[in-house]
């Protein structure tokens, strides 16, 4: 917001300030709930994306494929639970790009459960680490560990068998990405309460 006030775009900032608060006031609501349709969940993320590819401008670009054989109101998903590795991908993966960027959100009904899957093009994880800075190293990450332990609670609580896997993609030895694979049972919205 700072950015598009100092750049006198008065239009971007009132954009990006609105679509904000819809992502907060999405983010509260759902905040004390384990799951939401799958139709809430997709317009917090497609928010979430919005804002983050008006705040990166040129670095990169994204795209979100949905399986059109999905209830949106009927199949329910664990809140907030694709947004952390979305974040990560484009955080330590397609920020450090100088441009070209791409991010692939796809997701796909599968016979038990919902197949996710986030690609990038960005730098991979071990440049990305190697590039912190010395402060960025000293700063413990906890979205993706909270995230994990939250997976673990919810398998236990529903007796499911949500998984995560997490590839670097390379081309030879070059690192060219990475890509994030979430298996989410389906479940019905009445069988998270």
């Amino acid at each position: 917001v700072n950015r598009f006030i100092s750049e006198n775009d008065e239009v971007k900032a009132n954009n990006y300030l609105a679509d904000f608060s819809k992502l907060m006031r999405s983010v509260l609501n759902n905040s004390n709930k384990d799951a939401v349709t799958f139709g809430e969940e997709m317009k917090t993320l497609n928010i979430y994306l919005s804002l983050e590819h008006a705040r990166f401008d040129d670095r990169f670009n994204y795209e979100i494929e949905v399986d059109s054989n999905i209830d949106h109101q009927e199949v329910a998903i664990p809140t907030m639970l694709i947004q952390p590795y979305l974040e990560n991908a484009i955080w330590h993966g397609l920020r450090y790009r100088e441009k070209d960027g791409f991010l692939r959100l796809g997701i796909n009904q599968k016979a038990e459960y919902l197949e996710v899957q986030i690609e990038d093009n960005g730098i991979g994880r071990e440049e990305s680490q190697r590039l912190k800075t010395s402060n960025q190293k000293d700063y413990t990450s906890t979205g993706i560990s909270n995230t994990k332990e939250r997976i673990e609670l919810l398998n236990k609580l529903y007796k499911t068998q949500l998984k995560v896997t997490i590839e670097d993609l390379k081309e030879g030895t070059a690192a060219i990405g990475t890509k994030v694979t979430l298996q989410i049972p389906i479940l019905q919205q009445e069988e998270y309460a």
